[in-house]
């Protein structure tokens, strides 16, 4: 019998074979990566007008920020020069949604706000724009001022996107922005359910909402319900007020945490003190442009079993933002934690699930939106009305419980 040699292989301890790689090892061969790709752009690009190590880098941290999520980004020293010329300029154009920067190559999309023209569209964080209704872009000042138009007008922006080899052009509508964030408050057919539309969660949307509560309550209110369709979100502090009308002093509703769910501070509760006491039923109404403090507050809601959910799954904004000075005249808007629901889940990037879904065609979206601004339509919008009912309202007042 033929005896084969025997293989002593040495064995690894468990700690061994597990061992994770040192991330600070990880990092150099990284870093060194960036350095040789930064140089053999300078070395070998024929424009030497765009391999300063300013551009190039300022550039490359424009890619790394808008990799992370769609509301982390990097702010050029154009954007904070023309800011520091004119402190009131606010790159916010609320009717379109959309928050414009300014780099060495021009004006571009910084972030897109959801529920809006701007995000129905597709339009991408670090898009660069070429061309404003068929013109080159005006200096960021004048630009901003050329897009304050008023409800239903268009404005056409030829965007080169991250994401698309060539440039395209995309027609936005513009929206109302609603001065007042309680926009409805009526009841209904039945003479006991109310209605109330909220449109944001900014300025004083807490006392607004608690006066249009108390006033429908004194009419004969027996049960709610509360349409945030579309809302985009706004102030946490006026969301936890609103909260605080509806759930019991002093209730747990929102928490903040870090990286590896690190919870950071202490949890959102709402007042001490609630003036009036809210026991009827509630339904809530959310669709796929309900985004940030609107999720909050429904997920809270569904999470106390206070409220049932009607519509569809929300937008998924659940996530903090900071600014950070990196010196240089740039900083940093970062994503930098999450917001969690009593539960200790996040809407971040799943949105709410309704308790009720009810499906909404496009068509039903169009009208949703005319019937919101019902007071500035022109008579053909007006016509389009007509015969129309809400498919979410009626599911909400004909089954509420």
């Amino acid at each position: 019998m033929r005896w084969l040699p025997l293989l002593l292989i040495p064995m690894l301890s468990t700690a061994e074979e597990v061992k994770p790689p040192d991330p600070d090892e990880a990092a150099y061969p990284a870093i060194e990566r960036f350095v040789k790709v930064l140089e053999q752009v300078r070395q070998r690009h024929p424009d030497a007008d765009k391999v300063e190590y300013d551009r190039l880098v300022n550039h490359a941290l424009d890619g790394m920020l808008s990799s992370l999520d769609p509301f982390s980004s990097f702010i050029h020293p154009e954007m904070a020069q023309a800011m520091e010329k004119d402190p009131k300029l606010d790159p916010y154009v609320p009717s379109l949604g959309i928050t414009f920067g300014v780099r060495d190559d021009g004006p571009y999309i910084a972030n897109v706000a959801p529920a809006t023209p701007g995000s129905r569209a597709g339009l991408l964080p670090n898009s660069q724009i070429l061309e404003v209704d068929g013109k080159k872009p005006a200096p960021i000042g004048e630009l901003i001022e050329s897009l304050k138009k008023p409800p239903g007008a268009k404005t056409t922006l030829k965007v080169k996107s991250v994401t698309e080899p060539k440039p395209i052009d995309v027609e936005l509508v513009h929206m109302a922005v609603e001065e007042r964030s309680v926009t409805d408050a009526k009841l209904l057919a039945d003479g006991k359910t109310g209605y109330i539309r909220l449109a944001s969660f900014m300025g004083n949307c807490a006392r607004e909402m608690e006066a249009a509560v108390d006033e429908l309550e004194d009419k004969g209110m027996k049960k709610l319900i509360l349409d945030l369709r579309g809302n985009p979100g706004g102030d946490l502090h006026q969301t936890v007020q609103i909260l605080g009308l509806f759930v019991p002093p002093n209730t747990a509703v929102v928490t903040t945490q870090g990286r590896g769910g690190e919870v950071q501070g202490e949890p959102l509760k709402t007042p001490e003190r609630q003036r009036r006491k809210r026991d009827y039923p509630m339904d809530v109404l959310i669709d796929h442009m309900s985004a940030s403090a609107s999720e909050l507050t429904s997920g809270t809601l569904q999470d106390l079993k206070r409220a049932r959910i009607v519509g569809e799954t929300s937008y998924g904004k659940g996530s903090v933002q900071n600014i950070i000075p990196m010196g240089g005249g740039t900083a940093l808007r970062l994503t930098i934690a999450t917001y969690h629901t009593p539960s200790g889940r996040t809407p971040h990037r799943v949105g709410i699930k309704p308790d009720l879904e009810v499906k909404f065609s496009d068509q039903d979206r169009e009208n949703m939106a005319l019937s919101f601004r019902r007071s500035t339509l022109t008579q053909d919008e007006s016509k389009k009305l007509d015969g129309w009912e809400d498919p979410v309202l009626k599911a909400a007042s004909g089954e509420a419980k």
